[in-house]
C-alpha cells in the first residue's frame, strides 16, 4: 500500500513536466516541473488552490480525480472554458500543455485577475453530470463496485437476489484492459443483446496496483470467468462456448446463428463476472475424496454453510412448506418415486429434517471414485475424475517450474496457450513451446482454485480449471440489499436480516 501512496503522486510528475513552458508563463521556473512532489506544490500555487489539496493527492485513486481538477483549473488560466478545451487538457496534457506554453497568443491570467465565467443552466447540468460520471467511474474501476448474485452456486452464504459491494482495493485494483468503454455497463450496451460496450483501439497489458492483502483460503472472490474469452451471444453466461463446441461441433456453433447467435471474443476485463470461494492457492496440491477437499494431504476447512444434494425419503407425505422455509431449504425437486424428494441441504438442515417423524431416510448423492465425467476438468479420459472425487492436482505458482509430460499436458495446456499466450505444439514424444522442445514450463501468473458452497449445484474450477491472477477482480465484502425473487413485496421479498451483512 505504501508503494501505491507514493507511486501515483509520483506518476503525476510525468504530465506535469510537459507544463514547463506554462510554468514559465506563470512566472515560475520551468525546471520546477522536474522535481517530484515539489512540482505539484508549485502547480497548486499557480492555480491558487489551497495546499490541503496536496494531501488529497496521496489518497489512492482519489488523487487521479484531484489531478484532473488541477488540469482543468490550469487551462482555465488561459481562458479555456469550453468543454472540448478542458477535455483536451485532461486527456491529452502531453500535447495541450506544451501548446499553451509555447504559443505566443496564449496568455496566462492569474486566477485572482480572471473574470468569473457565468455558466448557463445547461452547462451547469453538463458539468455536474460529467463530474458524477468521472467520480463514479474512478470509484467503480479502482475502489468499489456493486454486483448481483444471479445463481445459487454460493447458497447459503450468498443468495440469489443478493446485492454485493465488492472491494477492488483489497487485492489491488487492475488497470482496465479496455479503458475506452461505455460507463456503468460491463460488456454489452444497454437495450441491446450483443452490441459491444467497449472498443479495442487501445489495449492495456495486465497490471495490478498494490492492495491491502493477498487472496486467502475461503475468501469469497469475484473474478472474470476463465473460459469466457469466447462466447455465443445466445448462451453468454450459463453455457461455456467450449462446452457447446464439444457437444455440437465447431462448424455448427459458428454457422448456425439462429441457435447460437454470433461468436464473440472478449478481453479479460469484459468476461462475465463470477463469485466463488477460493479453495486452493498457488502452490497447493488439491484433491477431493468423497466430497471432502484436501489441500496438501490435509482436510481443508469447509465453509460453514456448505451444502450438498440429498435424496430425502418420507412416508409418502410432503414436508410442510413452512418447515422448509424455516430451515431455509430453497432448492427442492420431486424424486422418481412417491415419497422421494431431492433437497439441497446444509448439515444443520439435514439434522433438523432427520428429526421429523415423516422422514424415513436421507441419503447424500455421491459420485464414486473412477466414475469419469467428461465435463469435469481437464476433460480427458486419462483423468477419471468427477465432482466428488477429483485429483490430486497441482495449482501453478508464479515463477515455479512445472514438469510437463504428454500425460499431464491436458491439465496445463490452456494455461500455456490461452492465459499466457504461448505457441504450443505436441508430437508423439515432445512438448514444443514457442518452437523449443521442453520438459518444463514456468508460469508468469499465480493461479487459484474456486468452488461454490453449493457443491452439487456449482459450475466452478472442477469444470473449467484454474483462475489466473489477472482474472481476479476483488473480494466480496458485504450485502447491502437482498431480494427474494420468489416472494412478493408484502410477503417477505426483502430479506431484512441480510441487509448490510458481512460476507464470510
Amino acid at each position: 500500500m505504501l508503494e501505491l501512496i507514493i507511486f501515483l503522486p509520483l506518476s503525476f510528475t510525468i504530465p506535469t513536466i510537459f507544463a514547463w513552458a506554462v510554468f514559465e508563463k506563470a512566472d515560475r521556473k520551468g525546471w520546477e516541473t522536474l522535481i517530484p512532489f515539489y512540482n505539484l506544490y508549485v502547480f497548486l500555487k499557480i492555480i491558487q488552490k489551497p495546499i490541503w489539496w496536496m494531501a488529497l493527492l496521496f489518497f489512492p485513486f482519489l488523487n487521479i480525480f484531484m489531478y484532473m481538477l488541477m488540469l482543468v483549473e490550469l487551462v482555465k488560466c488561459f481562458n479555456k472554458f469550453s468543454l472540448w478545451q478542458q477535455f483536451l487538457g485532461v486527456v491529452l496534457p502531453f500535447f495541450y500543455l506544451p501548446y499553451l506554453g509555447m504559443k505566443k497568443d496564449e496568455v496566462y491570467i492569474d486566477p485572482s485577475d480572471r473574470p468569473k465565467m457565468k455558466k448557463s443552466f445547461s452547462r451547469e447540468w453538463v458539468d455536474a453530470i460529467i463530474f458524477a460520471v468521472v467520480a463514479a467511474t474512478i470509484i467503480r474501476t479502482f475502489l468499489l463496485e456493486a454486483y448481483t448474485i444471479p445463481t445459487s452456486s454460493m447458497e447459503k452464504s450468498l443468495l440469489v437476489g443478493d446485492y454485493l459491494f465488492v472491494s477492488k482495493i483489497t487485492y489491488g485494483p487492475k488497470v482496465p484492459n479496455t479503458p475506452l468503454s461505455f460507463p456503468f455497463v460491463h460488456h454489452t450496451l444497454p437495450g441491446t443483446k450483443d452490441v459491444k460496450s467497449y472498443v479495442e483501439w487501445i489495449k492495456l497489458p495486465f497490471y495490478r496496483f498494490p492492495g491491502f492483502k493477498n487472496v486467502k483460503h475461503n475468501d469469497a472472490v469475484v473474478f472474470n470467468y476463465p473460459t469466457g474469452d469466447t462466447v455465443s451471444t445466445r448462451f453468454q453466461s450459463n453455457v461455456s462456448y467450449y462446452t457447446l463446441v464439444n457437444e455440437y461441433g465447431r462448424k455448427k456453433v459458428w454457422s448456425d446463428k439462429r441457435n447460437f447467435g454470433d461468436i464473440v471474443v472478449r478481453p479479460v476485463d469484459k468476461k462475465e463476472n463470477y463469485v466463488k470461494r477460493c479453495i486452493g492457492l498457488p502452490g497447493d496440491t488439491l484433491s477431493i475424496v468423497n466430497r471432502q477437499v484436501y489441500l496438501n494431504g490435509v482436510p481443508a476447512d469447509n465453509p460453514k454453510k456448505l451444502q450438498y444434494q440429498y435424496m430425502v425419503t418420507t412416508d409418502g407425505s410432503s414436508v410442510n412448506p413452512k418447515i422448509l422455509d424455516k430451515l431455509d431449504i430453497t432448492e427442492t425437486f420431486r424424486g422418481n418415486k412417491p415419497g422421494q424428494f431431492v433437497y439441497m441441504l446444509t448439515n444443520e438442515a439435514k439434522e433438523e429434517l432427520e428429526k421429523l417423524s415423516l422422514v424415513k431416510k436421507i441419503e447424500i448423492f455421491n459420485e464414486i471414485a473412477g466414475n469419469w465425467k467428461p465435463e469435469i476438468f481437464p476433460n480427458d479420459s486419462a483423468y477419471k475424475w468427477n465432482r466428488d472425487n477429483f485429483g490430486p492436482l497441482y495449482i501453478p505458482k508464479k515463477d515455479v517450474p512445472i514438469n510437463l509430460t504428454n500425460k499431464n499436458l491436458p491439465i496445463y495446456e490452456r494455461l500455456i496457450k490461452t492465459y499466457e499466450g504461448n505457441h504450443l505444439e505436441v508430437d508423439s514424444v515432445n512438448v514444443i513451446i514457442n518452437g523449443e522442445v521442453t520438459t518444463t514450463y514456468t508460469p508468469k501468473f499465480d493461479y487459484y482454485w474456486m468452488m461454490g458452497d453449493n457443491r452439487h449445484n456449482s459450475a466452478d474450477s472442477r469444470y473449467w480449471g484454474f483462475v489466473p491472477e489477472d482474472h481476479i477482480v476483488g473480494r466480496a465484502e458485504f450485502t447491502w440489499l437482498s431480494l427474494d425473487p420468489n416472494k412478493s413485496l408484502f410477503d417477505g421479498k426483502i430479506r431484512w436480516d441480510r441487509l448490510f451483512s458481512i460476507v464470510r
